[in-house]
């Protein structure tokens, strides 16, 4: 089943709260992809901050995004422990 990002808010901790086109809400942790080449950057508050809903996922200023199925597949429902 394809997902698609209809909301997105930054939350403390560099953790993103989506919410799906089926309505499901769940949190992704920003944080190990920080060693990533460029996603090194959005370990500035102020840049993590600007993430917005593109299209069918989630951007931020600097020009980065993530694949929308890769963002359902790797967050948590909310609510639970992670």
């Amino acid at each position: 089943m394809y997902s698609a990002v209809t909301a997105v808010s930054a939350l403390d901790d560099f953790r993103l709260l989506l919410e799906f086109d089926h309505r499901e809400r769940r949190v992704f942790d920003v944080r190990p992809l920080f060693g990533l080449g460029r996603f090194r950057e959005l370990a500035t508050p102020e840049l993590f901050r600007t993430a917005r809903v593109s299209i069918d996922t989630v951007a931020w200023k600097n020009g980065l995004d993530l694949d929308p199925e890769y963002l359902y597949a790797k967050s948590l429902p909310a609510g639970e422990p992670g």
